[in-house]
């Protein structure tokens, strides 16, 4: 097979409250680009582009009833979304000051790729991973 893929076209992640999250991912450097509806079982959701640089994550309202239920749906949830960094332990520490939940203690080494890499962990509003990763 010779499929051409040639970047991340965005990421699509299942929301609650579309404002809440938006005002999360602006925090970040993120920047709304689109705002749009969508039918869903005869309801209608709501759907943010959201891009920073050449990143670009959807984020989704489903329609009522199902959103009080977005952990159950059918189409599951995003393990975590890694973002390229240049100093993990500047990016790190600017985002504990910012306030932003960080699941480890310092960043974590693993021994991929040549040298390594280090990354941590924030949740974003509807318990999301974003993943910052620096390949050492």
């Amino acid at each position: 097979m010779n499929l051409k893929i040639n970047h991340l076209q965005h990421i699509g992640i299942p929301i609650v409250n579309l404002e809440i999250s938006q005002a999360f991912y602006e925090r970040l450097g993120f920047k709304r680009v689109m705002n749009a509806t969508f039918m869903h079982e005869g309801e209608q959701g709501k759907v943010a582009m959201m891009k920073r640089d050449a990143i670009i994550i959807e984020l989704y309202q489903m329609p009522e009833p199902e959103l009080s239920n977005v952990k159950q749906r059918k189409d599951g949830r995003i393990d975590h979304i890694a973002f390229d960094v240049d100093d993990i332990d500047e990016t790190f520490d600017l985002l504990k000051k910012e306030g932003f939940s960080i699941f480890e203690d310092q960043p974590v080494f693993l021994n991929f790729w040549e040298k390594g890499c280090k990354y941590f962990n924030i949740a974003g509003p509807d318990g999301e991973r974003l993943e910052f990763c620096q390949i050492l």
